[in-house]
């Protein structure tokens, strides 16, 4: 869950025509030149295998290995990446991409899970809570013609959205900001939840099981979210498929504190069953054309 640092710009020549895949990456063979769109197929390459090859991602981009090694200097000068001969690892053991750069992965599943997750608010006054992540985003987009809703959140990136919507009152708790993932964390955000109820929460989670509950890579924010999800008479988690079975660093909650699973199509049925069978209903969004 972004580091706001800045990157090199792409230039117009430099921005591809085609080969962008609805998940986020490239079909291969594509002519693939924009610099933005390479940082977000290798962070993505690192999140999936750990580690990238130089001469293996100029072939599957098309471009030379020249400017891959000059994308990798670029990427380790922002300490997302190290490098090594011929290539790169990921920084660290447990390794979270900024939300920058996972804002593009899983698109369409992302608008699935989100588009239903917004039929659970109540058509009349509601008061929903939301938590930071790419999926809950999509939810809060998904409310944005919602005539009576009070949005409580702890991700800046939500807030600036629904801020230029007068119709949408929003509560930000405050806190200490987060660059990876744009959320306020801490005893200032906790402090803010405990004196407010909620009438659903949104929960975005970096790995949920049946064993392990939900979890996420950093402490802080586990513990804010929990919080934020204990003011909640109704606690639905969004994640797409990617994200069951997984386990990250730090404990949200367990399986039993929640209501509902909102994930995509491609989702593990071994997984889903076990969730299942915990007591948490699973819903599995469909296709949408």
């Amino acid at each position: 869950m972004a580091n706001d640092r800045d990157v090199a710009t792409t230039s117009p020549e430099e921005m591809p025509a085609s080969g962008v895949q609805p998940g986020g990456g490239f079909t291969r063979g594509s002519r693939l030149r924009g610099r933005q769109k390479r940082f977000d197929y290798l962070l993505a390459r690192l999140s999936n295998e750990g580690a990238v090859n130089v001469m293996e991602i100029a072939k599957e981009l098309q471009v030379s290995a020249a400017s891959i090694r000059r994308d990798l200097g670029l990427l380790e000068g922002q300490r997302l990446l190290v490098r090594t001969h011929g290539g790169a690892v990921a920084q660290g053991v447990s390794y979270e991409l900024p939300l920058r750069y996972r804002a593009g992965r899983h698109e369409q599943e992302k608008r699935e899970i989100a588009a239903e997750a917004a039929l659970r608010v109540p058509t009349q006054r509601a008061t929903v809570g939301l938590t930071g992540g790419t999926t809950t985003t999509e939810v809060a987009r998904c409310l944005l013609d919602h005539p009576e809703l009070t949005v409580v959140t702890n991700a800046l990136n939500i807030a600036s959205e629904l801020v230029v919507r007068p119709h949408i009152r929003l509560v930000v708790t405050g806190g200490v900001a987060r660059s990876q993932s744009y959320e306020l964390c801490g005893s200032i955000a906790e402090a803010a939840l405990a004196g407010l109820n909620l009438d659903v929460a949104f929960i975005g989670v970096d790995g949920i099981s049946a064993r392990a509950g939900l979890t996420t890579h950093q402490e802080v924010e586990a513990h804010t979210n929990e919080v934020m999800l204990s003011r909640a008479q109704r606690v639905i988690v969004v994640a797409d498929s990617t994200k069951l079975g997984q386990v990250a660093f730090a404990r949200i909650c367990g399986i039993s504190d929640i209501d509902e699973v909102i994930t995509d199509r491609d989702a593990d049925p071994s997984e889903v069953a076990a969730l299942e069978e915990a007591g948490v209903h699973v819903t599995v969004t469909e296709r949408r054309d």
